[in-house]
């Protein structure tokens, strides 16, 4: 059995696939970007923005879910510079205070709508 999870608060999806599924006692959210929710627009061109917009759309959904951030227990960052990667983490770490996720970080060759930073999260329930 599984559950979908919906968030008005973050952007819909842009293909076939949901923002989270609940399953086996975790959520899985697909990779956020930085997308405004209500515009389906691009927030931001700088990495940092647009890393804080991607956070806030996992946090987003997770809460529709009744879980949070606190929650996540694995993270990964599609990063389309490596270079950004002290610029991401800066951002990350103001969300991620105590006890910080498991984490991968990859760079990727392209992402949507050509932005800096994808990141998708695993959470308890």
């Amino acid at each position: 059995m599984h559950e979908i999870i919906r968030s008005s608060k973050a952007p819909a999806p842009i293909g076939p696939y949901s923002q989270a599924v609940r399953a086996g006692g975790f959520i899985f959210v697909s990779g956020q970007v930085s997308i405004d929710p209500a515009t389906g627009q691009v927030v931001a061109d700088d990495v940092a923005s647009q890393t804080r917009r991607a956070i806030e759309s996992l946090r987003a959904i997770l809460d529709a879910a009744g879980s949070s951030l606190e929650k996540i227990v694995k993270t990964t960052l599609y990063l389309r510079d490596m270079n950004d990667f002290a610029k991401v983490n800066e951002v990350y770490a103001a969300f991620f205070v105590k006890d910080p996720p498991a984490r991968a970080t990859i760079q990727a060759a392209a992402l949507p709508k050509g932005l800096a930073v994808e990141i998708d999260a695993i959470a308890v329930d």
